[in-house]
């Protein structure tokens, strides 16, 4: 049976929404997100249960969310660091759209929504000078 809120979705690399930072200034990469949770990968230790304030780049923009870390696990050891992931449960929704990210590709835009021309620039013959 699924349990989930939301629909989930994995988060490029190059995604803003990627990167992501507590309000104590560690930092997050955002594998997976939803508009109610996310899951990230930190070497921070984050114990289940706790409540954070985040700092991610939805598409409304730059925003800060309380959420509560549901479950944390290892899953890679380096000789200097241990690195978990933690599924973070969100206290309100957010957009984490890709949409909202960048600027449009000129293939969606139709001829009719691109914006006017600049005007031509005054030949020296159209400027008096008194």
């Amino acid at each position: 049976m699924e349990r989930r809120r939301a629909m989930r979705r994995s988060v490029s690399v190059d995604e803003p929404l990627a990167h992501a930072r507590l309000r104590t200034g560690a930092q997050l990469r955002v594998v997976e997100a939803s508009s109610w949770g996310a899951l990230i990968e930190t070497t921070e230790r984050l114990l289940p249960g706790r409540h954070l304030d985040v700092h991610v780049v939805s598409a409304e923009g730059r925003i800060l969310v309380r959420c509560r870390v549901a479950r944390a696990f290892v899953v890679r050891l380096d000789p200097d660091a241990v690195h978990y992931q933690a599924a973070f449960a969100f206290e309100r929704a957010i957009d984490v759209r890709t949409s909202g990210y960048g600027l449009p590709s000129p293939r969606l835009a139709s001829e009719g929504d691109r914006g006017s021309r600049y005007p031509d620039r005054p030949g020296s013959s159209d400027i008096e000078f008194h």
